[in-house]
């Protein structure tokens, strides 16, 4: 719950998150109070997520028009403590490439008459046919360092200018929640202003268990942009590590005072639960042991997005330097899908969202390395070996059309990567795009890796670390497939309007 004076004036400046019926007739009735969501669209599919604020039937209804005229009836599932009172309904054999019109109805478990307020929601489905344009944001990084919903600032007004963007979905590249970064009232920048925060009891110390965990996802959903937001457009989302813990991998004991619960896989395990109760995923597929967060969601004839977990089936985070490593960042089962899945791909474009950029060298303390690059412009070594295993794949399987898109970072760039400037040539060219945060502190930009001859086209972050998003503006990335030509361009853009960097490629062309 909300706390103290700022919590109060933050209330007032943020839109309330309950009903405008009155009172005496939504009394004891269920109510979704935290909005709606669709995810992981498809041509004919998609999901609805809801919570209630006590146990219910979510039912979910579908209609060609915003009167609901005529409509479909979608029995959801029962909404209880088991699941922190949320829920995903699927709907199936929807019509390609229209726009749906859902309104989520909870009602009383005993008296099935007894329902809440219906909140609405619409998205677009996919099309069917290659003459649709498709267009898709891509950001991350959500209410990092201490930089979380500033009601001075109107919330996170970025997802409203997203919004008017009007896609067909958002893909969140991770770091969807700071478990390890609490929200304190108020923050001094560096001139000297006061930053405000809206306060919750969860997201005022690290999460650990289930319950904080689940409040930091919740933190997100007091923001009216974000409400808006995911009542319109559809999401398809990942995890990276700060859903647990800064830079950890399986196995690892944390060494952070903060911490009363040391084993990150126990951490982990909550927050995945927390994850996949607050997002509309098509994940955790019957059978699989993993409760998997890797998927490919097939956006009709022109895209498929294939949404990696680079967190979950990693090794220890290390120097990097060992000549033999079959885990590597995917896990050589994950490894083996992404190539199997790419293969079968018939899409125009085959988009990567990797939660860790490739050619950008991250570390982890002194000696480590968090992502792919370690820092030694030679062959392939580490978790390298992988990536060039998979580029090698793509390159003799004459795979095209692949884009690699990512953020975590906490700037935005362009890179092109090339075999002729590299010191692993057995791929093809192909790019890489880095936007983000939208809501969390700027860092300055990283050195390159050469070992897949990257070339920075375009960069833009500040020049000390932890800005606060008041002094460098949040970043997002435009994605526009013409259905015409099937050309894509990829537009980095930053809160305001502005248009930082355009490039535009050409299906099945190599070396552009």
């Amino acid at each position: 719950m909300l706390r103290g004076s700022l919590a109060a004036s933050a209330a007032l400046s943020l839109p309330a998150l309950g009903s405008a019926a009155p009172a005496q007739a939504l009394a004891g009735r269920p109510q979704a109070e935290w909005g709606v969501q669709a995810g992981d669209v498809t041509t004919s599919s998609g999901l609805i997520w809801a919570r209630s604020d006590r146990p219910a039937r979510m039912v979910v209804e579908t209609s060609a028009t915003e009167s609901f005229r005529k409509v479909r009836r979608w029995r959801g599932p029962l909404l209880g403590p088991g699941t922190d009172f949320t829920g995903t309904t699927p709907l199936h054999r929807l019509p390609a490439g229209e726009q749906i019109h859902y309104r989520v109805l909870l009602s009383d478990p005993d008296d099935p008459r007894r329902t809440g307020r219906p909140v609405s929601g619409t998205f677009r489905t996919a099309p069917e046919g290659r003459r649709h344009d498709v267009r898709f944001l891509w950001s991350g990084d959500i209410a990092g360092q201490g930089w979380g919903i500033n009601p001075d600032r109107g919330g996170y007004r970025v997802y409203d200018e997203m919004r008017r963007r009007d896609p067909d979905f958002f893909l969140c590249s991770g770091d969807n929640i700071y478990a390890d970064s609490p929200i304190l009232p108020s923050v001094t920048l560096p001139d000297g202003r006061i930053w405000r925060n809206v306060v919750t009891e969860e997201k005022s110390k690290v999460a650990e268990e289930l319950a904080e965990f689940r409040g930091a996802f919740r933190y997100n959903l007091l923001d009216h942009n974000l409400r808006a937001f995911n009542a319109t457009v559809p999401t398809i989302t990942q995890w990276d590590d700060h859903e647990v813990h800064n830079n950890w991998y399986p196995g690892q004991i944390l060494d952070d005072d903060r911490y009363t619960e040391k084993n990150v896989d126990v951490l982990a395990a909550r927050s995945l639960r927390a994850f996949s109760e607050y997002f509309p995923l098509s994940t955790f597929p019957a059978g699989d042991k993993d409760g998997r967060v890797h998927r490919v969601v097939h956006h009709g004839p022109l895209l498929d997005v294939f949404v990696l977990d680079m967190r979950t089936y990693r090794d220890a985070n290390s120097p990097g330097r060992n000549p033999d490593d079959s885990t590597g960042i995917l896990g050589a089962r994950q490894l083996a899908w992404l190539k199997r899945e790419l293969a079968a791909s018939r899409a125009t474009w085959k988009v990567i969202a990797s939660d860790m950029p490739l050619g950008l060298v991250v570390t982890d303390g002194a000696t480590d390395f968090e992502a792919v690059a370690q820092g030694d412009p030679g062959a392939p070594l580490g978790r390298e070996l992988q990536i060039a295993e998979l580029l090698r794949h793509i390159k003799h399987r004459r795979i095209t059309g692949t884009l690699w898109l990512t953020a975590d970072v906490h700037y935005t760039s362009a890179q092109h990567y090339d075999p002729s400037r590299a010191a692993f040539k057995d791929f093809e060219p192909f790019w890489e795009f880095v936007s983000g945060p939208l809501a969390a502190g700027g860092f300055q930009a990283t050195r390159l890796d050469a070992t897949f001859g990257p070339r920075q086209e375009f960069i833009k972050a500040p020049d000390r670390a932890n800005t606060s998003p008041a002094e460098t503006p949040p970043y997002f990335g435009e994605v526009d497939i013409d259905g015409g030509s099937g050309d894509l361009t990829v537009r980095l853009r930053e809160e305001g309007g502005g248009v930082l960097f355009t490039k535009v490629l050409h299906p099945g062309r190599v070396g552009q």
